[in-house]
């Protein structure tokens, strides 16, 4: 049995689905906890979806921890919630629990993690702990922060899992003090979106797919890649531009109005990553689920990767797959309708064979089980 914890974030969410339904298919019993808000997402039958009261933070400094009607949370709120968390873990009662990002991540959350850990930790059933993480995270910059997840580490986690390919990037490379927990750390190699959600037979081949988030800088993505085509090289392509759900309706329209002929304006679609696997050419944000999608298909790609509040992520992986030849880098600092035409040039001439490890799901899902059936021969 299986227990997911999962935090923020649309994007963490999808892949935590992506790994849960793997742990499904190996027959084990599954529950993932959201504790963000709400999404419509196609939840695999064998995987019960259970939703905390939602939590979200209006921007990405995650300095504010706001409620499902956008009140800030108190510390009452913080009881509760961390009493039907403790609740779920007990009516379930796991043999593993993996927790997403946290402790490298997420510290604001530690009111019910912590807590949650101790509960697994004292759990007769719960035998093995977990933390699941992206493979980069964003470095830690105050002072005790890396000493501060080793000793979390050390003192709850049986298991480190990097849902990355180590040659293309380490732990070491965005935490600082991997070598002290090296001996719990494994890669899995990067879980990709399953294959069952398809694109309508004709749809999306050989076009111009643009990307990208619901924040300001997202819209300005769009903004750029629609200003930018009639001095591409591919100005004569179709151009299909998703919108995110986050971006207003007021917004959209005018993205409509400025396009104008040979675009598709249209809102995020479940089939995306069969559409850029057909596309011939994707512009996008760097984020984890979408590059992934880039890695498994032949498909040039130009990213912008998110630089607000600091957030270097996006960028150290982009910039770690440009230095091998997959995709071109431009910088948010750069974005402007002559640099992205440039850069959609440059990503024409690049090879898009990289030998990557694509086999993130299945590998994170067989490791788990060697790790239980030890315990089992330990016991």
């Amino acid at each position: 049995m299986i227990y997911v914890q999962h935090l923020l974030g649309i994007g963490h969410l999808q892949r935590s689905l992506y790994l849960a339904a793997e742990l499904a298919r190996q027959n084990f019993e599954v529950e993932l906890l959201s504790g963000g808000m709400p999404r419509e997402l196609t939840i695999p039958e064998t995987v019960k979806l259970r939703q905390l009261p939602p939590v979200y933070s209006p921007d990405g400094s995650f300095s504010r921890l706001l409620d499902g009607n956008g009140k800030d949370i108190d510390d009452n709120w913080r009881s509760r919630r961390k009493q039907k968390l403790l609740a779920f873990f007990e009516a379930f009662s796991p043999q593993v629990l993996i927790t997403e990002t946290f402790p490298f991540g997420r510290r604001m959350m530690r009111f019910e993690l912590i807590p949650l850990l101790e509960a697994a930790r004292h759990s007769v059933d719960c035998v093995q702990v977990i933390a699941s993480i992206r493979d980069i995270l964003q470095p830690k910059t105050k002072p005790g922060r890396n000493e501060e997840i080793c000793e979390l580490i050390d003192q709850y986690y049986d298991h480190v899992l990097v849902h990355g390919d180590q040659k293309i990037a380490q732990l070491a490379d965005s935490f600082a003090l991997a070598a002290r927990i090296d001996e719990k750390v494994s890669y899995s190699g990067f879980i990709c979106a399953p294959d069952h959600e398809l694109a309508p037979p004709g749809v999306g081949v050989g076009e111009v797919l643009v990307s990208a988030g619901g924040s300001v800088t997202g819209l300005e993505i769009l903004k750029t890649a629609i200003a930018a085509k009639p001095l591409s090289e591919f100005n004569k392509l179709h151009w299909r531009i998703l919108v995110s759900p986050s971006i207003d309706d007021s917004q959209f329209r005018a993205l409509q109005q400025i396009a104008g002929e040979g675009f598709q304006i249209e809102r995020n679609r479940s089939d995306f990553s069969d559409l850029l696997k057909r596309a011939r050419l994707s512009i996008s944000q760097a984020g984890y689920n979408t590059v992934t999608d880039i890695l498994n298909s032949d498909t040039p790609a130009v990213v912008i990767p998110y630089a607000e509040a600091d957030e270097i992520e996006q960028t150290m992986r982009a910039q770690k797959l440009q230095d091998r030849g997959r995709l071109v880098l431009l910088p948010q600092d750069d974005l402007a309708p002559a640099a992205m035409a440039r850069a959609i040039a440059k990503a024409d001439q690049q090879s898009s064979a990289l030998e990557v490890n694509l086999a993130g799901g299945i590998n994170s899902a067989t490791m788990v089980l060697e790790w239980l059936r030890r315990t089992g021969e330990e016991n």
